[in-house]
């Protein structure tokens, strides 16, 4: 799904991101609601990024990558955490593009994500490059879900991955 923003472009440096694990829902200009094998997962694009809403019988689980006043948590490389019942796994790049191939990517990520049941895209005001983009999938019993933040006067492209799934607990067998 493709829609356009109704909003300034809050976060206008891919260095302004910040990421956050369990915070509330924040105000969307956009949602897209799934269910991917018995998990409700919630695409929810902000002005100022995206916030992903999980919910399974055993828990939640919500990422936010955003600016986020007050937040001294910066956008990091990886993460992994265990989150209640939940295995939760957080990675982060930025590409850096010359203006002709930020504007080929921009569109190939559009066209991918706008067209797929499972993503959600809005564009912000001002540049048809100025963008959010999102898309989940359900592998190998774990959802996924990438996500791009574009920034086109700076050539910046933020794209993330992350995986949440169900721990697995280890059991030891010991022998005598």
């Amino acid at each position: 799904m493709l829609t356009t923003l109704n909003t300034s472009y809050t976060d206008t440096r891919a260095a302004d991101l910040a990421w956050a694990l369990g915070r509330e829902p924040l105000p969307a200009l956009a949602t897209l609601d799934l269910e991917l094998t018995g998990v409700k997962l919630q695409l929810r694009l902000l002005g100022a990024s995206h916030q992903v809403l999980v919910e399974e019988e055993r828990g939640t689980c919500s990422e936010t990558v955003a600016c986020l006043p007050g937040s001294s948590t910066p956008l990091p490389l990886g993460v992994a955490k265990r989150v209640d019942d939940w295995e939760y796994e957080f990675a982060a790049r930025v590409e850096m593009l010359t203006p002709g191939t930020f504007a080929g990517r921009a569109q190939e990520l559009l066209a991918l994500v706008s067209d797929h049941p499972h993503g959600l895209a809005g564009v912000f005001p001002g540049s048809p490059h100025a963008f959010t983009a999102m898309l989940a999938q359900w592998h190998e019993g774990q959802v996924h879900w990438r996500t791009w933040h574009a920034y086109p006067q700076d050539g910046q492209l933020v794209a993330t991955r992350t995986r949440v799934g169900a721990r697995v607990r280890s059991t030891t067998t010991r022998t005598t």
